[in-house]
């Protein structure tokens, strides 16, 4: 493809998006295919000559777009607010445009450099110190192994260099809580901790919050057993529930061991953006490590996960490798990206922010993070009220998990109500929730915080639940 022929097959692609975003609220929320309906709608080879643009923008209708869940849909309340403001999608575009190699300074300058220039733009205005330098990583998963691994290295005195977990006389422990996100541990297992020394610290059984208490109790007993308390994961935000682990309790008891302590703020962080709601996140200046992801409730496209440390040098020890054909006379004056994460190569990320801050502002991000938390106190004030309905856990943010109860439904007769009325929401179209389990038994999630929801919508939504459990398909 030429200049001029991308120049022609851009500006249709441009206007396909703009059409699609324009009708994404006509369009089913949830995919409309059987598994293995989209594989089996194209060739089962490569095309040995080029195909026309017009033929491959027509697959992306047929074929790609009923593949979707469409998360940009205003009756998207699943999962995670996972938005892709259009805005950042220019920057992805010029990212991808550019084609930057990003393997060290030299290779991409500008890449770096925007790149520290926009994590200390967030840093900022997320209230931190200085203190806290930052990373663009894929996601929070990732993000959490590099923490994962430093910690590791810290608790061990850098035993990486010399024989590795297997040379050490105590295993290494790490803490999170039952309500934490899977990829914790994931990235235990992954680390070489073993799934045999992760702990799990009983919560609060009304905020679900991770019990400080429970937390001391836990690393004692380690600690008296000869092990070495080595990491603790606060979740602020954890992924059921949105329960905000206490961080300056939980740094408080990890200090006593000297272990690290990593925030997982995956969805929630976004919230830092709101002076008024940064209590949730108070103490994290005594953190180590935390992650937080744009990419979700801000909206800036997939995949923009933050990862801000306080010792850089530290993670640098960890995750440094430099073989010659990379040396460059400028190392010691610069940021090497790859230093600071897993992989070698890394797109131009950091214009997806910069397009995003640039062209939407801080204010109207501000302004929609604010829409979303009093319209999710809406819907919860509703469903408190309302009889056979109930608010299970507290509304920190912009999630409400509810559970309809009719009179006389309970046990294993209440949950297949429950994935029965939600799997009938989602059959119609209009909206789109998850089901998630919590003390044992089934329960629905409904995430407000789609860039495109507004008050009238989430209406719209309970009044399609009131709907549903009052019709035969429940």
């Amino acid at each position: 493809m030429t200049p001029e022929e991308f120049r022609a097959a851009g500006h249709v692609l441009v206007d396909w998006i703009a059409d699609h975003r324009a009708r994404v609220p006509d369009l089913p929320v949830a995919a409309q295919v059987r598994p293995g309906e989209v594989r089996d709608a194209l060739p089962a080879h490569a095309p040995d000559q080029p195909e026309s643009f017009a033929d491959v923008l027509a697959d992306l209708d047929r074929v790609v777009v009923p593949g979707v869940t469409q998360t940009q849909h205003p009756g998207f309340y699943g999962w995670f607010p996972s938005n892709a403001s259009l805005a950042s999608v220019l920057g992805d575009i010029a990212s991808g445009g550019i084609g930057a190699l990003g393997i060290t300074w030299q290779s991409a300058p500008a890449l770096t450099e925007v790149e520290q220039v926009v994590t200390d733009w967030l840093r900022d205005l997320c209230g931190l110190s200085p203190q806290w330098r930052g990373a663009i990583q894929d996601t929070a998963s990732t993000a959490c192994l590099v923490a994962m691994l430093a910690a590791r290295e810290r608790a061990s005195d850098g035993s990486e260099h010399r024989g590795g977990l297997q040379a050490l006389d105590a295993p290494l422990v790490a803490y999170t809580s039952p309500h934490a996100h899977s990829s914790v541990p994931k990235a235990v297992l992954l680390a070489g901790y073993g799934a045999d020394n992760l702990r799990y610290v009983d919560v609060d059984p009304v905020t679900y919050a991770m019990d400080p208490e429970a937390l001391r109790r836990a690393m004692a007993e380690d600690a008296a057993a000869g092990r070495v308390p080595a990491v603790v994961v606060a979740a602020v935000g954890t992924t059921g529930t949105t329960a905000m682990d206490p961080v300056r309790a939980i740094v408080d008891v990890a200090g006593e061991h000297g272990a690290w302590v990593h925030v997982d703020a995956a969805m929630a962080g976004s919230a830092m953006l709101l002076p008024e709601m940064r209590h949730l996140v108070d103490g994290v200046e005594g953190a180590d490590s935390l992650a937080w992801n744009p990419h979700k409730w801000m909206g800036t496209i997939l995949d923009t996960s933050l990862l801000y440390v306080r010792d850089v040098d530290h993670l640098v020890s960890v995750m440094s490798t430099t073989p010659s054909y990379l040396l460059a006379s400028t190392d010691a004056e610069v940021v090497q990206y790859k230093d600071w994460g897993i992989p070698l190569g890394r797109r131009f990320r950091a214009l997806k922010l910069w397009f995003h801050l640039r062209l939407d502002g801080v204010e109207a991000i501000r302004a929609r993070l604010r829409r979303d938390l009093a319209n999710a106190r809406w819907f919860a004030e509703q469903v408190g009220a309302e009889p056979g309905w109930r608010v299970l856990a507290p509304v920190e943010l912009q999630t409400v998990c509810v559970r309809h109860e009719p009179e006389g439904l309970d046990g294993d007769a209440l949950d297949a109500h429950t994935l029965a009325w939600v799997e009938a929401v989602n059959a119609t179209g209009r909206a789109f929730l998850g089901a998630s389990r919590l003390d044992g038994r089934w329960m629905v999630r409904v995430s407000v915080g789609a860039e495109a929801t507004e008050r009238e919508d989430v209406e719209a939504l309970w009044a399609l639940l009131r709907e549903v459990v009052a019709g035969p398909a429940a």
